[in-house]
């Protein structure tokens, strides 16, 4: 696939997923989404591959969510596909289908999907800069499969509810003490890091880690089903007036009204 929404590169047995939209904080569109299924499923077949790192260009962010810009997508590749616009259940699916470990590499923002992205890479390590948190709620918009009750998992039911409910921020210490990343280091650090936690993966036995990812997916693979049951009804939310509400308020950068139409 001709990638550009993201960069991929692949050495020393690790492949590395750039989102690269910086001039958006990195966030996804449609096209974005069927990139990074394209080059995660290249990854994790490749049997010269042991480890994957999903991170984002530049310094402000990891990744922001959906592009409220092209929510639709209509015109662009990969617009229409999947049930709300964008395949971005696709690249849930995908992340954790992919029998190589997932290591999220973040900088900067990681809020809303891309805190979800996040979340659901088999392992988390942040700069000092990482910044976490939901916004949907307060955008008309919410996660109704992975981005919720796995979050749950990984957190706890009360400081999942927290973080989607109130639309907090988090430091990139208070995701680690909460337990949404393994380890926190200088940003200046944060490359290294990450080489380093690749170089002792890819000296594991890649059966091994599959049958492993495997077995801790098992436990909460439910989770898609429901994920999709709730990505049918959020497309009927979509259409209404108070989700719209929540967009129209942030282009006019003004409080959202959304009780009006509830």
């Amino acid at each position: 696939m001709d990638y550009q929404d993201i960069l991929y590169d692949a050495r020393d047995h690790v492949a590395t997923i750039t989102l690269n939209r910086p001039e958006v904080m990195n966030a996804f569109r449609g096209r974005t989404c069927v990139e990074l299924v394209d080059a995660f499923q290249r990854a994790g077949y490749d049997r010269e591959i042991g480890a994957i790192v999903l991170t984002g260009a530049g310094e402000r962010a990891f990744c922001t969510g959906g592009d409220q810009s092209s929510h639709d997508d209509a015109g662009g590749y990969g617009g229409g596909r999947g049930v709300i616009g964008m395949p971005i259940d696709e690249v849930h699916s995908v992340i954790r289908d992919v029998p190589k470990p997932v290591l999220a590499k973040v900088r900067g923002y990681a809020i809303g999907g891309g805190n979800v992205l996040a979340t659901l890479c088999d392992l988390t390590l942040a700069g000092a800069s990482a910044i976490f948190g939901q916004v949907g709620p307060k955008m008309g918009s919410v996660d109704p499969g992975f981005g919720t009750a796995y979050l749950a998992r990984v957190v706890g039911e009360k400081k999942a509810r927290e973080m989607w409910y109130l639309c907090r921020r988090y430091t990139a210490d208070e995701a680690c003490e909460m337990g949404l990343v393994n380890k926190v280091v200088p940003d200046d650090e944060l490359d290294a890091e990450a080489a380093a936690w690749c170089a002792e993966l890819v000296e594991r036995s890649p059966t091994a880690i599959a049958l492993a990812k495997r077995s801790f997916n098992a436990d909460t693979e439910s989770i898609r089903g429901i994920g999709a049951l709730g990505m049918q009804g959020l497309a009927l939310y979509y259409g209404t007036e108070e989700s719209k509400e929540g967009g129209e308020a942030a282009r006019a950068k003004r409080t959202p009204e959304f009780r009006k139409y509830s």
